[in-house]
């Protein structure tokens, strides 16, 4: 079965990332000259799927709003003729990317109860999820098709898993794996934030599912948090459990965009390889690498 539906989780309030935040959602912070957001609507689209589902919350109107058309730039630049050709092109383009809805989280209540926004439009069928934090690049294959072939060759739920640091799965979720091929495993246990005696491997989930509309069984019968919040993690772990996930050690350099220091590490590689800055830009930074001590 294709997978023609994705889900992107864009809700959170961006707090790491304050006060840039305050009143721009962080998936609209820019990595050179396009959102971060607009990436992984690229990837997505890139991987053939063209319905997406934005999961927002109160306050991100304008994530709406790039998606969507620009009459009165458009118009300004249409005056500016062959020398703003080019930059009317990306404008209109970007309303046309695919078929993008909108639905609000009214409270920030979990990965899981985001999710659970998206019932309605994944109904029974398979879908992919991205976090709006993580980009991940990789032109040539884009991690979204990476998934959704493993899914066709499958049809089991998928975590797109990369290993981290000792010291990083503290705070992310540790998996549970057992070697299918190269880069395919079987997932068969997670804890989220281990302790360091409970440290499975160095694999951890990053930023990209493919599901079956069988999680938010999963979901329903899963306890809340002490907080109240519903993760979405405590269902895969009991689908992992029943042997229902595989893992995909995928192939993409992995920026999380909810923090200061990936944010920056986006932008100074993206700037390196920029068809137009991207010469200037390496020249530069190679001066100011001989500054530092």
């Amino acid at each position: 079965m294709k997978i023609k539906k994705a889900v992107i989780l864009a809700a959170g309030l961006g707090t790491r990332m304050l006060p840039a935040t305050k009143a721009i959602p962080k998936e609209l912070i820019p990595i050179v000259d396009k959102p971060a957001l607009q990436y992984l609507v690229e990837e997505v689209k890139a991987a053939g799927i063209e319905d997406i589902l934005i999961v927002i919350s109160r306050g991100k109107t304008l994530i709406e709003d790039h998606f969507d058309r620009a009459p009165e730039l458009e118009e300004r630049l249409e005056k500016g003729g062959a020398a703003k050709a080019d930059l009317l092109h990306q404008v209109r383009e970007i309303a046309s990317i695919a078929n993008i809805l909108y639905v609000r989280q009214p409270e920030m209540l979990g990965t899981g109860h985001a999710l659970m926004m998206a019932r309605q439009f994944t109904g029974n069928d398979p879908f992919v999820v991205l976090y709006g934090d993580d980009v991940i690049m990789n032109a040539e294959y884009p991690v979204t098709k990476q998934l959704t072939d493993v899914f066709e060759a499958h049809g089991k739920s998928i975590a797109g898993v990369q290993e981290v640091s000792a010291e990083a799965i503290l705070k992310y979720s540790t998996m549970k794996v057992e070697k299918i091929n190269d880069k395919l495993y079987n997932l068969t246990d997670m804890i989220e934030k281990p302790k360091k005696e409970e440290i499975m491997s160095l694999f951890t989930i990053l930023g990209r599912l493919v599901l079956t509309p069988d999680i938010y069984t999963y979901l329903d019968n899963t306890p809340k948090a002490s907080n109240g919040e519903l993760q979405l993690t405590d269902a895969m772990k009991t689908m992992a459990l029943e042997g229902k996930m595989l893992a995909l050690d995928f192939e993409g350099k992995r920026y999380d965009m909810g923090n200061k220091l990936g944010v920056m590490e986006a932008q100074v590689e993206t700037a390196c390889n920029h068809p137009e800055i991207g010469p200037a830009f390496r020249e530069y930074l190679k001066k100011f690498a001989k500054t530092l001590s």
